[in-house]
């Protein structure tokens, strides 16, 4: 008498089982590492003093950026699981190029923004040498996203915030008179305001904080993040990221008419202060709004076109007289 043994191929259990006792360690070693090493850089971006309270004026976006990474892993829990784990010794150089840009970024080259990149880079890495190349491919959007954390250095900032700050100025110069409110453009970024009150004009400096650049990477964030979130097909996470720069340059203007208002309506000590931030950070509430309309014109015009197609043709059917078919 024979026994006939089968086996069958069940699916593992709990994500122990999945990814293995000796994976799991030494994946929460290397991350623990990870985060002895980049603690430093992380307080600073995201702590409550010194940099990253003026990091939080103009980088704000910044502490929703590891929020999104989180959702977009949980929203593809399943796709995740699917994926084999398995060891790719090509992320070791790749995790060890990223820890000498940091080391060199912090002693030999003191630099916040090349710093937070090249820790980027060593999660990237630790990621494919413990979870393989499938598992890295799935996770490459969360990764990337990162990197919209990462605060702009002001030497990189300066030379390309003039031409938005010039930008601003002349359309939100342009919008005010459009809106009835006498205004003259001064210096390519200050606007004069008139006040009928006081008989008099009030300056309103457009300043580094509203020259644009800082809400440019926001919306370019914002919409990177609806397009992999949102969006199923290529061509409508690249037609919501070409959107990305003329909102914001648009909503940037919005913002400098709106402090124009407000110091002509309601108190000239508006152009002064915090109020550029606050209404910068007001803005970015309907500019999420119109960037969900925006998938949500997108997913309609693909329904449409399936719609005006019509159904499918109908196949001509043959039938059989008398032994011939017509």
């Amino acid at each position: 008498m024979s026994v006939v043994t089968t086996t069958t191929n069940a699916p593992a259990t709990s994500w122990v089982d999945r990814f293995g006792r000796a994976n799991l360690l030494m994946l929460g070693m290397l991350l623990l590492g990870f985060a002895a090493l980049g603690h430093g850089w992380i307080w600073k971006q995201l702590g409550p003093s010194g940099f990253s309270a003026r990091a939080f004026e103009d980088w704000g976006h910044a502490y929703f950026v590891p929020v999104i990474c989180i959702y977009y892993i949980w929203k593809n829990r399943e796709t995740f699981a699917r994926q084999p784990v398995e060891t790719c010794w090509t992320g070791l150089p790749m995790m060890l190029v990223g820890l000498m840009c940091y080391f060199y970024f912090a002693v030999g080259y003191p630099n916040h923004m090349f710093q937070g990149f090249a820790l980027v880079l060593v999660l990237a890495g630790l990621v494919l040498l413990v979870l393989g190349p499938r598992l890295f491919k799935a996770s490459f959007f969360p990764i990337a996203f990162l990197g919209f954390g990462v605060t702009i250095s002001e030497m990189v900032m300066n030379k390309v915030t003039w031409s938005l700050k010039l930008l601003a100025s002349e359309g939100g110069y342009v919008m005010l008179n459009m809106l009835g409110v006498e205004t003259e453009l001064q210096g390519g970024n200050r606007l004069d305001i008139f006040l009928p009150a006081a008989s008099e004009y009030h300056p309103l400096h457009v300043a580094e904080a509203c020259s644009g650049m800082r809400m440019v990477v926001a919306f370019i964030a914002l919409s990177v993040a609806l397009a992999f979130l949102a969006c199923n097909q290529w061509w409508k996470r690249i037609a919501m990221l070409l959107l990305a720069v003329p909102v914001a340059v648009l909503m940037n203007i919005v913002r400098v008419a709106v402090l124009g208002l407000m110091v002509r309506f309601v108190d000239p000590n508006l152009a002064d202060g915090h109020a550029h931030t606050i209404i910068g950070t007001i803005l970015l509430v309907p500019s999420l709004l119109f960037f969900m309309f925006c998938v949500w014109l997108l997913d309609r015009a693909v329904e449409e076109e399936d719609e005006n197609e019509g159904p499918a043709p109908k196949t001509k059917s043959t039938k059989t007289v008398g032994g011939t078919r017509a």
